[in-house]
């Protein structure tokens, strides 16, 4: 018998609209968020121009032997914290077009 792989916890994927490489999880055990986060990490100075009340940071934790999983970055998080930050994706600016 063959049992079909699975994946726990996260989906890999890219943006249907702009082919942005994402990952799609739900974070938190009593209260889930279901998050979709770009891939490209932040800098610190990146993490403070794009963070809005209604966009948060994430921490993902990666490993030798594990899938990424993303983290909630809160007061307790270290500050020294050897992940990479991503944040939720929002599609850039569609470059505009004329109808004539």
């Amino acid at each position: 018998m063959t049992r079909r792989a699975s994946r726990k916890g996260s989906a890999d994927s890219r943006c249907p609209s702009c082919s942005a490489p994402l990952i799609t999880q739900w974070v938190g055990d009593t209260a889930a968020l279901k998050v979709t986060a770009d891939l490209t990490p932040l800098t610190p100075a990146e993490q403070a121009r794009v963070r809005t009340p209604n966009r948060l940071i994430w921490c993902l934790k990666t490993g030798p032997h594990r899938a990424p999983r993303l983290r909630w970055i809160s007061h307790i998080h270290p500050p020294n914290c050897p992940h990479a930050h991503v944040t939720d994706h929002q599609c850039p600016p569609a470059e505009p077009t004329t109808l004539f």
